[in-house]
């Protein structure tokens, strides 16, 4: 797979799992990220458990969720670690990756406010590239895989839900709600739109006429 840039890219496609809805409200339980490149080249992982938040609360409705995935609570609850202390071990492994940075989720509008939300306030940076004060880990606002997903698959939005998509394009890796297992499944899906987009006819001399 060929692609135009000069610049290195690295795609942090990352899943977490939380106690509510609302970062401003609940606390995320764990997260992990998989550093991936066009070729499907993985190049690290982390994964972290983190300590619930003392000045936030747990949400009924997802607790009740929890309970029909035991296997996958445990594991974002055990031997949980300070939020701080874990967002800024993650920011220093993103500076060690020699390449432009990209936060990719799914959906990136659930995933993104909740690592944003961690990294500015333990970390002093953000999931997003901008001109910004402190320390500067991403460029640009992130690629969202539910949407690209979607529309590569061809489908009407209803039917956008990662869910849908062929089980081949997570590498066969179930989807647990274990954040790593399904940090894994959705980097494979990226690798597997990245090569659709590649046998795509190319379009580059018709958009140079606008």
């Amino acid at each position: 797979m060929t692609h135009s840039s000069a610049e290195p890219v690295t795609f942090i496609v990352t899943d977490i799992e939380t106690d509510g809805h609302s970062p401003l409200r609940n606390s995320m339980l764990s997260f992990a990220s998989v550093a991936v490149t066009y070729d499907g080249t993985v190049h690290g992982e982390f994964e972290s458990v983190l300590a619930r938040r003392p000045d936030r609360q747990p949400d009924p409705r997802t607790m009740e969720w929890w309970q029909g995935f035991p296997e996958a609570y445990a594991a974002a609850t055990q031997n949980p670690q300070d939020p701080r202390a874990e967002m800024l071990r993650y920011a220093d492994w993103l500076e060690a990756i020699a390449s432009n940075k990209v936060f990719c989720a799914a959906p990136i509008m659930f995933d993104g406010p909740w690592m944003d939300h961690y990294l500015d306030t333990f970390a002093e940076t953000r999931a997003v590239g901008g001109p910004y004060a402190g320390r500067q880990l991403f460029r640009g606002g992130g690629v969202c895989l539910y949407t690209m997903a979607g529309t590569m698959r061809g489908q009407d939005y209803l039917n956008w839900g990662m869910q849908r998509a062929p089980k081949e394009w997570y590498g066969h890796i179930p989807h647990t709600h274990k954040a790593i297992d399904d940090a894994r499944g959705f980097a494979n899906v990226l690798v597997k739109l990245f090569e659709m987009n590649a046998a795509l006819p190319a379009i580059e001399n018709e958009m140079g006429a606008y």
